[in-house]
């Protein structure tokens, strides 16, 4: 797609065409949902990263190994929600790249990130039932992988180039051995386990909710789109906050499953003082993952306890009860530049964000 949709009606047409595309091309029905996020950091971080996660979500550690072969020669270190597939949740892969070329760093350098290079959430990784023909029908498409499909005992992966739209890739993963052992045949066990505090309200942070990517006004569409014909989402709604030139869109693959959000400025970028903190964002760090959302139980007392425990915030919790939801934001992690955002919905809410909260939030991300 080489030209920009106009507004709202353009895009909604033209994510009815892409869901046709996707039927006619044979790809409906061999995507499912979130397995992993790929977060890579710097390796002199990395264990700070991972102690993060442990201490501020529900993650737990389950296992580390160094790898020695492929493109991302390193070491990976695994966390995830215990009980994860009831609660949906997807595991969450640190790693640092000890050898080998980032296909990431040149994506990464702009004027606040450009002291972490290889620092992003780099890959979102779905389950596919058929690997093979979901690779031919992509490559037939014109879309560029980094590697052509990687055999384990355990599963089969592949993976896109980072996208020109969001920064991101998308990985595709075909389990036929142990499911959630992301282990290669090369990879070497490691005797590294940090501890998980034991502090109560822990348990309280759940699955990974949402994620949320800053792309470029003028891309935000052909992002959606490029998103929809990798996987099988579909668009779903958006909301605008005009007074912040900023636009918040949602893509759902079912309401009970991870969804994956796009903010974007309504106009492009002028300036850091005109753009609004979207487009600021962007200019600042590069297209990319801005935060991770975990569904949090109690969230009040469980908001409390993160701050008393050191966590700083960007905005206190914004939301209520009758409005059907509350949500905060963390400030960015020195170890990933990642957001955490804790997120409660109440009873019988059926959005998935209301515009008085998507308002509060996108001011508070002018304090980056």
């Amino acid at each position: 797609m080489g030209h920009l949709i106009e507004g709202d009606e353009g895009l909604k047409s033209a994510a009815t065409g892409a869901e046709e595309e996707r039927e006619n091309l044979g790809l409906d029905g061999i995507v499912g949902g979130l397995q992993a996020v790929i977060i890579n950091t710097e390796p002199e971080v990395q264990k700070g990263a991972v102690e993060e996660l442990l201490r501020y979500t529900g993650l737990d550690f389950s296992t580390a190994f160094q790898d020695f072969d492929g493109i991302s020669q390193g070491i990976t270190c695994i966390l995830r929600v215990p009980g994860g597939p009831e609660f949906r949740s997807a595991d969450f892969l640190i790693t640092a790249r000890t050898g080998g070329r980032s296909p990431f760093e040149k994506i990464n350098i702009a004027p606040k990130s450009r002291h972490l290079p290889r620092t992003r959430l780099e890959t979102l990784v779905f389950e596919t039932s058929d690997i093979d023909r979901y690779y031919a029908i992509q490559r037939s498409r014109g879309v560029d992988f980094q590697t052509e499909i990687v055999d384990e005992e355990n599963y089969s992966f592949v993976q896109t180039a980072p996208s020109p739209f969001t920064g991101n890739s998308v990985g595709l993963l075909q389990w036929k051995g142990r499911r959630g052992d992301y282990s290669t045949s090369s990879a070497v066990p490691l005797n590294w386990k940090p501890e998980k505090p034991d502090l109560d309200y822990l348990k309280n942070i759940r699955w990974l909710d949402h994620a949320a990517t800053r792309v470029k006004a003028q891309e935000r569409d052909r992002a959606i789109i490029e998103f929809m014909m990798l996987t099988n989402y579909r668009f779903d709604f958006a909301i605008y906050v005009k007074s912040f030139n900023s636009i918040t869109s949602v893509a759902r693959l079912s309401a009970s499953d991870y969804a994956m959000v796009f903010t974007s400025g309504i106009a492009p970028y002028i300036s850091d003082e005109v753009s609004g903190p979207t487009e600021k964002f962007i200019h600042n760090y590069g297209t990319r993952v801005h935060h991770i959302a975990f569904q949090t139980e109690k969230i009040e007392e469980t908001y409390q306890a993160i701050r008393e425990d050191g966590m700083k915030f960007m905005i206190e919790l914004v939301g209520s009860p009758e409005e059907g939801l509350k949500q905060t934001f963390t400030e960015p992690s020195k170890n990933t530049l990642l957001v955490n955002e804790y997120i409660h919905r109440y009873g019988d809410f059926d959005g998935f964000f209301t515009k008085s909260n998507v308002t509060l939030l996108t001011a508070a991300t002018d304090k980056q």
